[in-house]
């Protein structure tokens, strides 16, 4: 297993709010997180750090490896909700952090099985020789429009609202997330990223870079280099695993 990352600022924003990580448990597991934070400049960056580290440090201290798929789902709930609370707590003791949140987005793999985690728009894709799949399911305003018929994917592109998310890491004093199963064969990708980046590039274009591009380890940066070129008004986040 191999695995990059890499984050920007963007063409825009002069601070950068997204955080990663990425973690082996063992030499046969990988946690990878991905962070988009909100709340202004005083505070967006401070969530989405805060999210990653208490995130990460609590699935190191609960994971082992005879976990089944029930014991794994309610660890990495049990982590999602100490982020959110951690979050949380820290915009109701602070002014300065006041409203402040953060997506999640993170895949546990091991071995052939993949766990996915999301809260918010920050998504995860699979990818092989057979095609793109996006994993997670936006928890955002476009989605539930999308959903409800009132939007087509082509028109949610553009839409105003399209960066009005749903759920968030730290912004009520309990989250919900989503949790998906994934089996994954040798030569497999995994992308994560930020709406900074899948805002940006297309699903074919994602699947060009990964599965055609010559150096996987410089696909992050060939997708950064895309999402600049066309002005990138976000930051822009991804962690790439090849299993």
């Amino acid at each position: 297993m191999q695995y990059w990352g890499l984050t920007d600022p963007g063409c825009v924003r002069t601070q950068n709010q997204d955080s990663y990580r990425m973690e082996m448990l063992d030499k046969n597991t990988l946690l990878c997180v991905v962070c988009d934070g909100m709340g202004g400049a005083k505070s967006g960056n401070i969530a989405s750090q805060l999210a990653v580290d208490v995130f990460t440090q609590e699935i190191k201290d609960s994971w082992k490896a005879s976990m089944d798929e029930e014991a794994l789902e309610q660890m990495i709930r049990s982590a999602v909700k100490l982020a959110n609370f951690t979050v949380y707590d820290q915009s109701q003791q602070f002014e300065e952090f006041a409203g402040m949140g953060t997506t999640l987005v993170a895949a546990l793999i091991s071995g052939k099985k993949a766990v996915v985690v999301n809260v918010g728009d920050s998504r995860a894709y699979h990818l092989d020789g057979d095609g793109v799949r996006q994993l997670t399911v936006d928890h955002s305003l476009v989605q539930m429009m999308i959903d409800s018929g009132e939007l087509t994917q082509e028109e949610a592109r553009n839409y105003p609202g399209k960066n009005l998310i749903t759920r968030a890491i730290g912004t009520e004093s309990a989250v919900k997330c989503d949790i998906f199963h994934k089996n994954v064969d040798r030569g497999n990708c995994l992308l994560l990223c930020t709406d900074g980046l899948s805002n940006m590039i297309d699903e074919q274009e994602i699947l060009f870079e990964v599965v055609h591009g010559l150096d996987k380890s410089k696909c992050c940066a060939r997708l950064l280099d895309i999402a600049k070129k066309r002005g990138a008004p976000d930051n822009v986040t991804s962690v790439l695993v090849m299993i």
